[in-house]
């Protein structure tokens, strides 16, 4: 699946479920949950939770946990992109040329 046909089936996907008609202002608090969880599960990896009341994945387990994580904050900056009519493939391609505009005299 490309960017683009993942774009157009998240949309897809959020309007069936009535995900898309929450406001902004919600979107962008789930999106800062989910990077919440982004941070833990990197947490998880990179040197534990140290909870006794939790058990401890394999390493392939807290990886997984990891994609699923990230593929929510993806998700969720596809609904914001979404919402504005911006497409992810500009999205890429602006962030890209930004960083090669900015930093073009230190390589």
């Amino acid at each position: 699946m490309n960017l683009t046909e993942f774009q157009n089936w998240v949309k897809e996907y959020y309007e069936t479920r009535g995900w898309s008609k929450l406001d902004i202002f919600t979107r962008i608090g789930f999106l800062a949950e989910e990077t919440g969880e982004v941070a833990r599960a990197i947490r998880a990896l990179e040197i534990g939770r140290d909870r006794p009341d939790e058990s401890v994945g394999s390493q392939a387990e807290l990886k997984q946990e990891l994609v699923e994580e990230l593929g929510d904050v993806l998700g969720n900056v596809v609904v914001i992109a979404n919402k504005y009519d911006l497409s992810i493939e500009e999205i890429f391609h602006s962030h890209r040329q930004k960083l090669l505009a900015r930093y073009a005299d230190h390589e």
